[in-house]
């Protein structure tokens, strides 16, 4: 299983704790062992370039997804194997809204690591059926993964 985590900050980030949630993500959404994803922690600073640069937006976000291959999610028979991509986090704007929210910060960037994931694999909230299908599977791995009902975004891809 290919999770690997980059912190570009100084934040102190449980790169276990992702890599945890990463693997089991994998499992629940059938994404064979074998599949690479990158989940890189950057500044508000970088954020902010690439918000601008790919998504014309001012300003630092919360998440971004990168995908690759543009895998689908898979079956247990037949998982999804590939390139997943890249999953780019601000530990900046994941402390304010679990502020706001208040959980944790752990708590608020496991939410996103799930986010990224969910988006690398064609997920997405355009419309209020896609959104429900994301959020509802969204919430089904996160809570299996943290034992209770997990946070809300505050306000995803913004």
């Amino acid at each position: 299983m290919a999770i690997e985590v980059l912190n570009e900050t100084d934040d102190d980030i449980d790169i276990q704790r992702v890599v945890s949630l990463g693997k089991h993500l994998f499992q629940g959404l059938h994404i064979h062992p074998e599949s690479e994803v990158a989940v890189v922690f950057v500044d508000n600073e970088a954020m902010s370039f690439l918000h601008q640069e790919w998504m014309g937006l001012e300003g630092p976000t919360d998440v971004m997804s990168f995908p690759m291959d543009e895998l689908r999610p898979g079956t247990h028979e037949a998982p999804a194997e590939g390139l997943l991509g890249d999953i780019v986090i601000s530990p900046t704007v994941a402390a304010e809204h679990a502020s706001q929210g208040g959980h944790t910060v752990a708590d608020e960037i496991a939410l996103l690591v799930a986010h990224g994931l969910l988006h690398l694999l064609g997920f997405d909230h355009h419309d209020e059926d896609e959104k429900q299908k994301m959020f509802d599977t969204q919430d089904q791995l996160l809570e299996q993964f943290l034992g209770y009902t997990p946070p809300q975004l505050a306000d995803p891809g913004k």
